[in-house]
């Protein structure tokens, strides 16, 4: 199956809209929230622009602002890595998380792909929802993990 990987979807419930169009993301508003989440604690706005230009994004917004992301690393036919998934704070409670995975799980690329990881200690309970489960298996799954490569680094004088 070849996937149109410059096809926007979206999706509408209510006063809210989950899109993959690249020019409705907010990236100051992402870079804003990642800044301070406790997985890309004080990244910079270009690693985040260089980040959502190599991926498939999905915006959520609420009367146009963006209140929440998720995104796709994916080589678009067999593998594909969740990550920077989030609502705003005062936007949870409201079933937005488990929407946004229901449209991503939607997404026509993601029905093709043979493998789709992801790493997270916040909310497991909803990815075990949708099947996710964790890989305990030894030497199975190997990483390197630097958790505060933006924090350490220099900033300009």
């Amino acid at each position: 199956m070849n996937v149109n990987i410059s096809e926007k979807n979206e999706w509408r419930k209510d006063n809210y809209l989950i899109s993959t169009d690249r020019k409705k993301l907010d990236v100051q508003a992402i870079h804003r929230y990642l800044t301070r989440s406790t997985w890309a604690k004080g990244i910079n706005q270009s690693i985040v622009g260089a980040s959502i230009e190599n991926s498939l994004c999905f915006g959520v917004y609420h009367d146009e602002a963006q209140i929440g992301f998720a995104r796709l690393i994916t080589d678009y036919a067999t593998f594909a890595y969740l990550c920077d998934v989030y609502i705003l704070e005062e936007y949870q409670g409201e079933g937005l998380g488990r929407w946004i995975m229901e449209c991503i799980h939607d997404h026509p690329v993601f029905e093709q792909l043979r493998r789709i990881m992801l790493f997270t200690t916040t909310a497991p309970w909803l990815y075990k929802k949708f099947g996710y489960e964790p890989v305990n298996q030894e030497n199975y799954a190997w990483t390197i993990t630097r958790p505060d490569i933006y924090a350490n680094e220099k900033k300009p004088d």
